[in-house]
């Protein structure tokens, strides 16, 4: 099932059989908010958060399968990205014997694009994810992110899906297996992943709930700041280890999330973390963060809008606290016009995520913007110097 491409023109909701949640609650399907909400849904339809994960199509796809060579050379494989009629296929062949050893399909795209995508495989109700993905930066096709070389595919379970589509059920309730129920799943980062199943707040509005007297969605203006952190937490926080009673799609807004997982830096302040990922751990180190009894993720960021790149709109944040921030410089030339991000929030090098560009073993780190808000010295003379 894919919610992707609704057309927002029309306040027609096109029944679906949506998937019920491990509480009991069912999904109505972002579709179900354009009546009330249509602008809200339109601009997130342009966000990373809901294009992090799609079914395969032309549109979806941010490579160019026509337009260049398509092959990846690998220490033992060389990979080969084609078409087959319709389908995006990946082949695999021995460097050894020449021989075909794998041939898949591309049927699931994670990744807005930003950065890059990587591509998912279905074998049955298993999921995989492809030895190639292509990585923007270089405008060309890598081995993915952490891919053993000696691999075709490698299982993907909910521990790494979770963060990519707002509902998936797996068989095997602990999440630990990498077999689904493919109708299930619910395409990118939608209203329900952070706002919990809907079907009865949006029955209540419709007027189809009517032995009801209350409205029961979680309104998240309303919850405590580490209520509403936690809904980002659940996928800014690093890895996570889940609770044996449960599962990683337990949690719904509103709830604790220690409730059904914990950090495992979690009882080691000293452990250093990185800025892929731990964005969390990184933003509740910083000062701004400590001084403030009310700053949260969305004190700067809007999740139903792409904000991405707007300097504008993040110096605004900042200069909300700091009025006069050129009585806090004694940097020559400062003007108050300067990109606070980039100074405050510059880029590092991430050790967990890391691409091999090209046949060698070597690994290029990606660089992502620290959210341990700070005073980097050489940032700053970086930036006067550029």
């Amino acid at each position: 099932m894919s919610i992707q491409n609704e057309d927002v023109g029309e306040y027609k909701l096109v029944p679906q059989e949506m998937p019920v949640h491990y509480n009991g609650d069912r999904f109505a399907g972002s579709s179900s908010c354009i009546p009330c909400h249509k602008n809200i849904y339109q601009t997130h339809l342009e966000s990373s958060h809901y294009n992090s994960s799609s079914i395969v199509n032309g549109q979806t796809l941010k490579n160019h399968f026509d337009n260049w060579s398509n092959q990846l050379e690998l220490t033992d494989v060389e990979v080969e990205i084609a078409r087959d009629g319709q389908t995006y296929v990946q082949n695999t062949y021995s460097k050894t014997t020449g021989e075909l050893v794998d041939k898949s399909s591309f049927d699931v795209v994670i990744g807005s694009g930003v950065k890059g995508q990587s591509y998912l495989t279905f074998k049955g109700d298993s999921l995989f994810q492809l030895q190639a993905s292509y990585f923007r930066l270089i405008d060309s096709w890598i081995n993915s992110p952490g891919f053993p070389n000696h691999k075709y595919s490698r299982p993907v379970t909910d521990n790494c899906i979770k963060c990519h589509v707002t509902f998936a059920k797996n068989k095997n309730f602990r999440g630990n297996t990498n077999v689904y129920e493919r109708e299930s799943f619910m395409y990118g980062i939608d209203c329900e992943r952070c706002h919990g199943p809907l079907k009865e707040h949006v029955d209540y509005r419709s007027g189809n709930l009517t032995d009801s007297e209350e409205d029961v969605v979680v309104k998240i203006d309303t919850l405590g700041r580490q209520l509403k952190m936690d809904i980002c937490v659940q996928c800014h926080s690093g890895l996570r280890a889940i609770q044996v009673k449960d599962n990683p799609f337990s949690f719904i807004a509103g709830e604790r999330l220690d409730k059904y997982a914990k950090n495992y830096n979690f009882g080691r302040p000293e452990a250093e973390l990185d800025v892929h990922g731990n964005q969390y751990g990184l933003l509740k180190s910083s000062e701004c963060y400590k001084n403030s009894a009310t700053m949260s993720c969305t004190t700067c960021h809007d999740p139903h809008q792409n904000q991405r790149g707007n300097e504008e709109h993040f110096n605004s944040k900042c200069i909300e606290c700091h009025s006069s921030p050129e009585k806090l410089h004694t940097t020559p030339n400062f003007n108050s016009r300067d990109n606070c991000i980039s100074c405050h929030m510059p880029l590092f090098p991430s050790q967990t995520m890391k691409v091999k560009l090209g046949d060698t073993n070597e690994e290029t780190s990606v660089n992502i913007r620290t959210h341990l808000i700070g005073v980097y010295v050489d940032s700053i003379l970086q930036n006067k110097k550029t």
